[in-house]
């Protein structure tokens, strides 16, 4: 990547900028709401930032194992994106399938 064209990163996220993560509301009811936390956390969160989403996420009673409406869990989604081996990983410590 070009020096002028490198992404910007801004600070860290405070917990409470993580936490609202899990306001996040799947768009129709019928799908999985703890499954579209996961994903909406994945989309917008750094590693680091997605791993310490993931103990608020466990903390606060979600299914770290929830499935879409095809039946698969989240962790078995990103094991098929090329950037997702450390998102897989941290998934799989906090113990999701």
């Amino acid at each position: 990547m070009r020096k002028d064209k490198e992404k910007v990163i801004g600070e860290p996220m405070t917990d409470e900028q993580v936490a609202v993560f899990l306001n996040a509301r799947p768009y129709n009811s019928d799908e999985s709401a703890d499954y579209h936390l996961l994903v909406r956390a994945y989309r917008g969160l750094r590693i680091e930032d997605f791993e310490r989403f993931l103990v608020m996420f466990k903390a606060e009673g979600f299914d770290l194992n929830a499935v879409n409406g095809e039946g698969r869990t989240f962790a078995e989604t990103v094991r098929e994106h090329a950037q997702g081996e450390e998102y897989v990983a941290v998934l799989e410590a906090a113990g999701a399938r």
